[in-house]
């Protein structure tokens, strides 16, 4: 490990902050043309890769003064007490943290993979087993983003008949979040005791994940009004007396694509339109994005039914421990931590595999 800032290689490699620091003046220079303001769509753009590049900035510099405290603390602790040595480990597994945490981060290659998630989850086969399964799924991630820092908002969610939930979609917001979620996207299997059968029988079910990524205003998605039905009605669940006895909650058909979308979490039917048409200029741009890439097609064929034979990860209960995706190989036996948000192994392994592929390896 590099004894001092000097050390550390600023251009290269995988962080390149010289690269990254002449592209931020760059774009700082085109925000203070006079016209910068003329293309509402570009300046956004512009804006949010600034963001960006200030957010990966500071993080090599937050690594650096990282590095700089190690190096001292390795030097006391070469004539001091137990203490020093244990805050010399502790800072070491830090900083070694935020290295990994930049190593993943330099791996994201899509313009999106910066930007907020839209996570939606469906119960598939199982009936109720189903429903909680894509419950319990539902606090994985949400315990997935309390480690990382990242916020949950959910915008609509359909309870099971007994138990559970049929589907839920929700935002995971904070930097890179759809480049670490877009993996999880496919059919999630899990095989356990059901707790929901008196003879203590084996159960498989199954509920499918779709992420998309949250593209605000950075893209221009023309919606016609005579292209929509937008349908009210009273919300369902928790949210308390004037939430459900109002017809807050919006529902948007798009016809010439079929695209279903709706929202019943806000309390105000102008507030649940609004978060609607944001998840109906999201679909509408990933539908776009697949027809000008020629693989939409190839995205469902993956994805599936949400049944046997389409599963990206299974998740063992009984008669074993194990969680294996089926993608990359990459398994293991602490089913207890995956399911409470431990999900960066396996995020970089499919990280990985993703990038032999493209790399033709």
């Amino acid at each position: 490990m590099p004894s001092s800032r000097n050390d550390w290689p600023r251009s290269g490699g995988i962080f390149d902050l010289d690269r990254k620091s002449a592209r931020l003046r760059e774009l700082e220079a085109q925000s203070l043309s006079p016209d910068f303001w003329d293309n509402q769509q570009k300046a956004q753009t512009i804006l949010k890769e600034q963001t960006r590049l200030k957010l990966d900035i500071g993080k090599y510099a937050t690594l650096e003064s990282s590095l700089k405290d190690l190096s001292e603390l390795a030097t006391l602790s070469e004539e001091s007490d137990q203490a020093i040595h244990n805050d010399l480990q502790k800072s070491a597994e830090e900083t070694a943290h935020k290295v990994q945490e930049m190593e993943r981060e330099a791996k994201f290659s899509e313009a999106t993979d910066f930007n907020d998630a839209l996570v939606t989850l469906h119960a598939g086969a199982g009936g109720t087993e189903a429903c909680d399964w894509a419950e319990m799924l539902t606090r994985m991630y949400e315990r997935y983003a309390e480690r990382k820092r990242f916020t949950v908002e959910i915008t609509d969610i359909l309870g099971g008949d007994q138990a559970g939930i049929k589907s839920i979609t929700f935002f995971v917001r904070g930097p890179y979040a759809y480049g670490f979620l877009k993996g999880e996207a496919g059919v999630h299997r899990l095989v356990r005791i059901s707790p929901f059968d008196a003879n203590k029988r084996r159960h498989t079910s199954f509920a499918s994940c779709d992420v998309l990524p949250d593209v605000k205003d950075d893209i221009e998605i023309k919606i016609e009004e005579k292209d929509l039905r937008i349908d009210t009605y009273r919300s369902s669940g928790a949210g308390g007396q004037h939430i459900n006895k109002t017809d807050s909650a919006i529902r948007i058909t798009h016809f010439p694509t079929g695209v279903v979308v709706s929202c019943q979490t806000q309390r105000s039917q102008i507030k649940n339109r609004e978060k609607a048409f944001q998840i109906l200029k999201i679909r509408l741009y990933e539908l776009e994005r697949d027809k000008q890439r020629k693989t939409m097609e190839k995205r469902y064929d993956e994805k599936g039914d949400i049944a046997w034979g389409n599963q990206i990860r299974s998740y063992v209960f009984m008669p074993y421990q194990l969680v294996k995706d089926h993608r990359t190989g990459f398994e293991v036996g602490q089913v207890e931590r995956v399911m409470d948000g431990d999900l960066d192994a396996f995020i970089d392994a499919h990280l990985e595999f993703e990038a032999r592929k493209k790399s033709g390896v």
